[in-house]
């Protein structure tokens, strides 16, 4: 019998958890199993939010989550009067949408038993926006569950997370996700094991890699970046180059949407209809769906250099496990030659500092440093380390 909660893959332990709650829910009432307000943890790729999501679909389908019933289908696609999934595509989620939210969970179920409200990205709320959503979850509204998610603990307030049951995910096996790859995708066994390798069990990215011989070729080039690093003139093309790569691949996942959303906005609005243009109000609309789509274009630049940083910090990471004697537990297995031969000429203290400094990057780029500057610097301390 299929389960929406058969794409979790290597989360049995969570798994168990949530039929139980989903079982408890049925008589309306919190209890040890079932409570208002849950939050899932864990590293990215690890399926926090398909959690949460397949969760919500559980608690109203009247099959305790089958997967295939119109509520199912409708809680998943954003169709459901009583399912709530909030997917921010800014750099933070400000006070304003949670109290708009608020207002609209604040009604009772329209359909099912409960109003769930599913919150994917809970460690981008500012602090006003943390605040404004404390006090629904210490005042619950009737028969209303809500489902945060967010990398680690340490991401929400102590006094959100002290209210909140905990599930921590982690990240899935090689193994089950090169199976997952193979049995549902239909990927050759050998891409499928490569792609696993390098996304580091983080399936959403595994499958884009094996999917898109693009992609690939991006990263390829990322890649070779540690191996160019010559002198500080070539560490600022390096950087450069990085920043390109991943400006490109934001604005071709942005672009065409982009329009298609303007479009449609402008459609709402009477643009065209007997050869008027838009009802009043639609030039202030569309002015801020473009404000948006520029914080959005905005972060999926910053979580793409993001990306390509940890793909660098795997080259390291592998030049430190040979530079150990280890060579079996190697992910980027197509650069062995290199990483070998760079091992042999680099001494391991620098790729310890070498490593360290990417992660702090990373942290430089999550307090919203510019890009290209940060880039810039990193470059420069792997190319003198």
């Amino acid at each position: 019998m299929s389960s929406v909660f058969d794409d979790l893959v290597g989360q049995e332990h969570i798994i168990e958890i949530l039929e139980a709650a989903v079982a408890a829910s049925r008589t309306g009432e919190e209890s040890q199993e079932m409570t208002h307000a849950w939050l899932f943890t864990g590293p990215p790729g690890s399926g926090r939010s398909s959690a949460a999501v397949a969760f919500a679909q559980a608690l109203i389908c009247s099959k305790d989550g089958c997967g295939t019933c119109s509520d199912c289908n409708a809680a998943k696609t954003h169709g459901h009067p009583d399912v709530e999934i909030i997917r921010t595509e800014g750099l933070s989620i400000k006070v304003e949408e949670v109290r708009e939210l608020l207002t609209r969970v604040a009604w009772a179920p329209s359909m099912g038993g409960w109003r769930v409200v599913v919150m994917e990205d809970a460690d981008r709320l500012t602090e006003s926006a943390a605040n404004a959503l404390l006090k629904a979850v210490e005042e619950p509204g009737t028969r209303t569950v809500w489902l945060l998610c967010a990398p680690t603990l340490h991401d929400l307030l102590p006094t959100i997370r002290s209210r909140c049951r905990h599930l921590q995910l982690r990240t899935p096996s090689l193994q089950a996700v090169t199976n997952v790859l193979v049995a549902r995708d239909k990927i050759a066994p050998a891409m499928a094991d490569f792609a696993a390798r390098v996304s580091q069990g983080h399936i959403g990215r595994a499958r884009y890699l094996a999917t898109n011989e693009s992609v690939r070729g991006n990263r390829a080039r990322i890649m070779a970046l540690p191996l160019q690093l010559g002198s500080l003139a070539a560490a600022f093309a390096a950087a450069q180059t990085l920043v390109d790569l991943a400006t490109a691949e934001a604005n071709t996942s942005s672009d065409e949407r982009d329009e298609k959303e303007i479009e449609k906005l402008q459609e709402a609005y009477g643009k065209g209809a007997t050869g008027r243009g838009m009802a009043t109000g639609g030039a202030k609309a569309v002015k801020e769906l473009e404000k948006e789509q520029k914080s959005r274009s905005t972060r999926m630049v910053r979580d793409s250099i993001d990306g390509a940083l940890l793909d660098i910090a795997t080259f390291y990471r592998d030049v430190m496990m040979v530079q150990s004697g280890n060579t079996e537990s190697m992910i980027n297995t197509d650069m062995r030659e290199a990483v070998e031969s760079y091992a042999a000429k680099s001494p391991a203290h620098s790729t310890i500092n070498k490593i360290t400094a990417i992660m702090e990057a990373r942290t430089n780029l999550a307090h919203n440093a510019a890009p290209l500057v940060t880039c810039e610097a990193l470059m420069c301390r792997l190319a003198r380390a």
